[in-house]
Order: structure tokens, then C-alpha cells, then sequence
């Protein structure tokens, strides 16, 4: 080979090395189908070809692709773009000198954007585990509020939970912006969905049972393991491919359940459950329709459950082309009274998006033209949220990466202060019980002597509830060093992060 050929082959190798560092998202060295798929789509080619090009280049049936296997599914898909049949032999009758790196539609943004991202992502997670990991670890906020971070969650994709009583349409909402069935998706008149569902892009249309996705580490997906196999069987993957699901994962819930159903106890935290899912979501839509915007007890709860979420929060009132213009002024006035009283921290009204996410054209009878396009701009810009979140995936992650930092900030004061409470040697059961029935007046205690926002503060009832089952004389006192590294994140080194990689459009 002379030395031309060989510069050109060097540089196809950079080009495809750098290919290959984007699609291995998990740093493993090997690209499986699931990884693969995605990203071989950018080629345009049919769905068979690309089938037979992964085969070809998975010659030794390992199930994944190492550099070199993907550098000759490279050239294979160059070759198939040129016009050429794929087979076996396929590289050796080719001109490899003359064939140059394939067109993957929309790559070069995507790189662009992801070289931004995994480094702003990759800072975080190094910030973490030097500077925040030990605080939660001694003041053991794992065990009040989020489990521990692990590296799956920092890589997840943006998540949009959706929470509401059954049939108001959930399932079909998640239908409607796919413009197509999933696996296991189930509607009716009464509950269907008794699952939480994560619905999300695979290499092919598939249901994964809870006890076995729960169990993936390169999930996000582990620590519901502490909600027991109760709930681990009523907990379910649907995977498929999908552009949309690319970017955005969702989570269907069970219908929350309202009148007589209340009576019926489920076998598991439903609203630690969905405590859990708000805290690692993006987007929490509430949806309700005109004929059930009573809130009950259950939903009640789950609403309080999303304290320190509001600002995921988005209030849907579907199916609002099922009544006439008048009822639906009444029906918006008593839902925002309804919400006002179950987030107290929200004193703002709530915006409420009106329409009817299906794919059945409006109901003409009851809705009048001016409210029809009243209906057609705030799904719209419903929509708009939700297709802004891949392109603020930066954004998101820190933002919830300080949200979390101040709560467990927060979070070791308390600790540290009820220990300091604590008597030395006796009536330390008496003191442990008048600290936790005095929970709100030490929550303020804490507040001023330290100077802290309320909104950091985690909900007095669930934090008691927790509190309930530990020891406070085995708790820590409060570590000054660790604090003053938590703020030195927050106040610089997060800012520096931003300032070293903030232009996602640089090259």
C-alpha cells in the first residue's frame, strides 16, 4: 500500500474511531444491537439491508461489534449506499481506496452536541464521587430520599412520567406522540394499565419483565429493588425501536385509584413509587379529563409525593373537546382550586394545557372554532416542551444534580442537629419521639440557624415516616469540611464546568 493509501486509510480509521466512542455509550469497547441500531439507521438504508450488514460484519455470531467489526460494517453500509449488494464478500471484490466514510444523516450535530454533553456529564459524575457521595454516604440521605448515584443514572435519557387517574388517557397520550402501538399497551374504560411501564428504544419490539430490568446496571433502573417483589411484578420494560424513544424514555403509571377503589389497598408503596420515578424524571405530566377532576385521597398523596418536582410539573386537562365552552371554563376554574390546595409550595396558578392528545379529530359539536385553535396551540406548545428536553440534556442533568446537592446539604444539617438534641446517656428513647413529634419546629430551628431556602427542605410527614425507622443516636455530628466542599462545587467548580464546556456548537 503506498503512503497516499495509507494516509486515507489512517484517516478513515480516526473518522470511525470516532463513530465508534459515540455510539459505545457505556465504555465497554463493544457495540451491541441495541446500541447499533440507532445509529445504522442515520444511513438511510432499509431495515433488511442493515440486518444483513450487521450480519456480515458479526461474522464470529458474538452479539456485539469491537472497532474493528464496526469499521467493516462502516465500509459495508458505504458500500450498500453506492448501490452494491452486501454479502460475504463483499469487501474483498471492493475498492477500499476509493470508497470513503458513509453519510449518516444528522451525525455531525450529534457529535457535536454529544462531545458537549458526555464531558459536561462526565465532570458531574467526578464532582460526585469526590466532593458529594461522602456526605450522603455519612448522613445516609440514601436511606431518607434517592438512592445513591451509580453511573447508569448519569448516562439515562431524559424521562417524561405520566400521572393521572385511569382513563384519562395516559397510555393513548404516549401513543399519540409515537403515531403508533407498543408493547404491552393496554386501554380502556376502566384501569388497563396496572404496571408501571417504562417505554423505551430497543433493537426490537419486546416486554421485560421488572425483576430482570430492575437488575441491569447499565439501567437506571436498580434501586427500585427496595420496593420488594410485590412490586417488581407489576413493573414492566416495553422496548422498540423508535426515533422519538432515541431521546426520550417514558414511564406509564397504573390509574390513580379514586371513589370506592380507594378501599382496595395495593401490595406495595404506590407513592413512594412514584416519589422515586419524580426524582429521576425530567417531565411529570398530570392529566385529568372533564369528567374526573376530583382528586382523592390516593392522588392526593402521590401530588404531595412530588415535593421539590414542581418545576417538572406540567397539568393536562385531556379530552377537553368532550364539553362545551362553557362547562370547560368550570371545569378549569375547579381544577386549579383542587391543585392549589395539594401544592401549597406552588402558590402561582398552574397553567393547564387543554386538548385532546388522541389521534381522533376534534369533536366539532361541542367545540366552537375559536376554542379548537385554542386547543391546537397549547398542544402545541405541550409538544414543544417535551421536544425541547433531548436538546437540553446538559441542562437538565445539572439541574438536577444542584437540586440534589442542596437537598442532601440540607438534609446532613437536620441530621446533624437532631443528634446534637440527643441526650448523653439516658431518656434517649423519650428524646428520640419528642424530636420527631416536634419534626416541623426542628425544621425551622435548622432553617434559621443556618440560613436555609425552604424549598430545599425535604417534606416534614414522609421525612418523620423515614425517620421513624432509624436510631438518631447512631447519626452522625456535623462535618464542617464536608459542607465547605459541597458549596466550593456549587458556588465554583460547577460554574468552571459550564465555563470550560459551554458552547455545545464549538468545534
Amino acid at each position: 500500500m503506498d503512503t497516499a493509501s495509507c494516509l486515507i486509510s489512517e484517516e478513515h480509521d480516526r473518522i470511525y474511531g470516532k463513530w465508534f466512542s459515540f455510539v459505545d455509550s457505556d465504555r465497554d469497547g463493544r457495540i451491541t444491537e441495541n446500541d447499533a441500531i440507532c445509529f445504522f439507521a442515520m444511513s438511510n438504508l432499509p431495515r433488511c439491508v442493515l440486518k444483513q450488514i450487521w450480519a456480515t460484519a458479526d461474522s464470529k455470531r458474538q452479539g456485539y461489534l469491537a472497532f474493528k467489526e464496526f469499521a467493516t460494517a462502516m465500509k459495508l453500509v458505504a458500500l450498500a449506499q453506492a448501490g452494491n449488494e452486501i454479502t460475504q464478500d463483499s469487501l474483498a471484490h471492493a475498492d477500499l481506496q476509493k470508497l470513503n466514510p458513509p453519510v449518516m444523516e444528522g451525525l455531525d450535530t450529534l457529535l457535536n452536541i454529544n462531545k458537549h454533553s458526555t464531558k459536561v456529564i462526565d465532570g458531574l459524575k467526578r464532582l460526585y464521587s469526590l466532593k458529594l457521595e461522602l456526605l450522603e454516604i455519612t448522613y445516609r440521605f440514601n436511606e431518607f430520599a434517592s438512592p445513591l448515584l451509580t453511573n447508569s443514572d448519569f448516562d439515562a435519557k431524559p424521562m417524561v412520567m405520566l400521572l393521572g387517574q385511569y382513563s384519562t388517557g395516559k397510555t393513548t397520550f404516549i401513543k399519540h406522540l409515537l403515531k403508533c402501538d407498543y408493547p404491552g399497551a393496554r386501554i380502556g374504560l376502566e384501569p388497563t394499565t396496572d404496571k408501571f411501564t417504562i417505554v423505551m428504544s430497543g433493537p426490537n419490539e419486546r416486554t421485560i419483565f421488572g425483576n430482570t430490568i430492575a437488575l441491569q446496571t447499565d439501567m437506571p433502573f436498580t434501586g427500585l429493588t427496595k420496593f420488594g417483589t410485590e412490586f417488581l411484578s407489576k413493573f414492566e420494560c416495553s422496548q422498540m425501536p423508535h426515533s422519538l424513544l432515541e431521546h426520550i424514555t417514558f414511564v406509564d403509571t397504573p390509574g390513580v385509584l379514586s371513589g370506592e377503589k380507594q378501599r382496595i389497598h395495593r401490595s406495595y408503596d404506590f407513592t413512594g413509587v412514584t416519589s422515586w420515578f419524580a426524582a429521576k424524571c425530567d417531565l411529570i405530566i398530570l392529566l385529568f379529563d372533564p369528567h374526573k377532576i376530583d382528586i382523592s385521597d390516593e392522588f392526593n398523596n402521590v401530588i404531595r409525593s412530588l415535593h421539590g418536582h414542581e418545576d417538572k410539573i406540567r397539568v393536562v386537562l385531556n379530552k377537553a373537546d368532550q364539553v362545551d365552552t362553557e362547562q370547560l371554563i368550570r371545569v378549569n376554574r375547579a381544577l386549579i382550586w383542587s391543585l392549589a390546595k395539594v401544592l401549597p409550595n406552588r402558590p402561582e396558578v398552574m397553567r393547564i394545557y387543554n386538548g385532546s392528545f388522541n389521534d381522533k379529530p376534534t369533536n366539532n359539536v361541542a367545540v366552537d372554532p375559536i376554542l379548537k385553535k385554542v386547543f391546537e396551540r397549547e398542544q402545541n406548545d405541550l409538544l414543544s416542551d417535551l421536544k425541547d428536553i433531548p436538546n437540553n440534556v446538559c441542562d437538565l442533568k445539572i439541574r438536577a444534580f444542584v437540586r440534589r446537592a442542596k437537598a442532601a446539604k440540607v438534609h446532613a444539617y437536620i441530621i446533624s442537629h437532631l443528634k446534637n438534641k440527643m441526650p448523653i446517656i439516658l431518656g434517649k428513647a423519650m428524646a428520640q419521639q419528642r424530636l420527631i413529634d416536634n419534626l416541623e419546629n426542628e425544621f425551622a430551628e435548622v432553617r434559621r440557624k443556618y440560613n436555609l431556602p425552604l424549598g430545599d427542605f425535604p417534606d416534614v410527614q414522609r421525612f418523620k415516616e423515614a425517620l421513624s425507622g432509624h436510631n438518631i443516636d447512631e447519626f452522625k455530628k456535623l462535618k464542617p469540611k464536608m459542607i465547605q466542599a459541597v458549596d466550593v462545587m456549587l458556588t465554583s467548580d460547577i460554574p468552571q464546568l459550564l465555563r470550560t464546556f459551554g458552547n455545545s456548537y464549538e468545534s
